[in-house]
């Protein structure tokens, strides 16, 4: 399941540097953000092999998660905030606030067999029941 971490920030008269150092599960080969976003729902897969490290550099967002075991929200609003996802975490991001910026980082070059579109049983069961009442 995701981790949710406190990256450490170093404040100083010049600005302020936040590190990714010792947190993340291996080495990145993708780096991507994704902006303009408000009002959008991006998302909505888990992968194969694929872990990500993801950050609001600003502005807020919304991340669900679903290992196929238990769900978690969380709300980025903070560039020192991160979350880390395993492959298995089915995802959407939403609730972007008009100045997001949301950094994702990646461990695989992107490659489309590597996504599982489809959600967890469970997901589709809430939203099957969603539907009907």
């Amino acid at each position: 399941m995701s981790k949710f971490l406190e990256l450490q920030c170093f404040d100083s008269e010049s600005g302020s540097l936040t590190v990714f150092e010792k947190h993340l599960p291996g080495s990145i080969k993708r780096v991507f953000y994704i902006h303009c976003g408000e009002g959008k729902v991006r998302g909505g897969h888990r992968h194969k092999k694929t872990w990500q490290a993801i950050t609001c550099l600003t502005g807020t967002c919304r991340i669900y998660i679903n290992d196929g075991k238990s769900e978690k929200e969380y709300f980025l609003s903070s560039p020192n905030q991160c979350i880390i996802l395993e492959p298995e975490d089915w995802h959407i991001m939403d609730s972007f606030s008009e100045s997001c910026i949301l950094l994702v980082l990646a461990n695989e070059l992107y490659d489309a067999s590597d996504y599982i579109d489809e959600p967890y049983e469970i997901i589709q069961q809430k939203e099957n029941a969603n539907t009907f009442s």
